[in-house]
């Protein structure tokens, strides 16, 4: 990865940390993206004194202006060498039903939306990469929580209906289905997108993702202060985590998305054994067309973007 560059969001901790430090370990320079502070600091402390190469660029996923922000300050910063990598992988789970400063549902908007809009504001740095070193790539991290192929993504979960979706009380499940929509949204977005870019002339930027499997990364920690009920929080959260693998395990989905040579722009990474564990393996497509219309449509819509390739 030397002579790289790999912007990553969600990078304090977790999946998000072992990736940032392995694409830092191959060569690459790692840009972190991540909400402001101790956290973030350290982990950039981290990266450096490992010997890595690495700077912290203020983003807030909560919050479509500091998304914009971010990208001003990445296509000024970067304009002339581009993006090799733009790896989406912060997310949160099972919260409550609240609405960010934007009115969006809060996992949607931090798992999905911002995403998308932050794809939109890096994608000339992601041709820049492209012209000069041959390939540029966007990465998605999904989940297996995005339910079985063919589950439908309802318009509702885009909209701005933060606050309003309802749920929270006894048994507290809706606060599941938004984050399954979330996670789903991560695939059709990625199939979306790889349809798109491959319309462009002369188009160099691949679209792919990952899922981890179940992973202790520590995502889990605010989930059963969520509303609802608590003993089933941890019921649920205790047999996801039955047969969790490591984090580092959990990273080789976006790992290979983001390093290896030779993937193929649509593809699907992620564990496929007992218990959806072992290593990740090129899973079969999970194409539904009607849910990548949707996702498309309905994240312009929320994003208010006319053109997603002129940011």
């Amino acid at each position: 990865m030397s002579g790289k560059v790999v912007m990553i969001t969600g990078c304090t901790s977790g999946m998000g940390l072992v990736l940032a430090q392995t694409c830092a370990g191959l060569g690459a320079q790692v840009v972190m993206l991540n909400r402001p502070s101790p956290r973030a600091d350290a982990a950039l402390n981290g990266v450096l004194d490992a010997g890595g190469d690495a700077v912290l660029v203020p983003c807030d996923l909560s919050s479509f202006d500091s998304v914009r922000a971010a990208g001003a300050t990445l296509r000024r910063d970067f304009g002339d060498q581009g993006c090799d990598v733009l790896c989406n992988n912060a997310g949160i789970m099972g919260v409550a039903d609240k609405a960010t400063e934007d009115g969006f549902d809060v996992q949607m908007q931090a798992n999905h939306l911002s995403h998308f809009l932050l794809t939109h504001e890096v994608w000339p740095l992601l041709e820049t990469a492209g012209a000069q070193r041959g390939e540029a790539r966007v990465v998605n991290h999904s989940s297996g929580a995005r339910g079985k192929p063919g589950r439908p993504l309802h318009a509702k979960y885009l909209a701005r209906n933060g606050g309003n979706l309802g749920g929270d009380g006894w048994p507290g499940l809706a606060k599941w289905t938004r984050y399954q929509q979330s996670k789903l949204a991560n695939l059709m977005f990625t199939y979306a997108l790889d349809d798109r870019a491959r319309q462009r002339p002369d188009n160099k930027v691949k679209a792919l993702c990952a899922h981890p499997g179940p992973a202790d990364s520590g995502l889990q920690g605010k989930t059963t202060q969520a509303g609802g009920d608590r003993w089933l929080d941890r019921f649920i959260l205790g047999q996801a985590l039955k047969y969790a693998q490591s984090v580092e395990d959990g990273t080789s989905g976006i790992a290979r998305c983001c390093c290896e040579a030779d993937v193929q722009s649509g593809a699907f990474y992620g564990p496929n054994g007992p218990h959806r564990t072992g290593p990740a393996v090129l899973l079969p497509p999970e194409r539904n067309p009607a849910n990548e219309a949707l996702i498309w449509e309905e994240s312009l819509k929320a994003t208010g973007i006319t053109d997603f390739f002129k940011p």
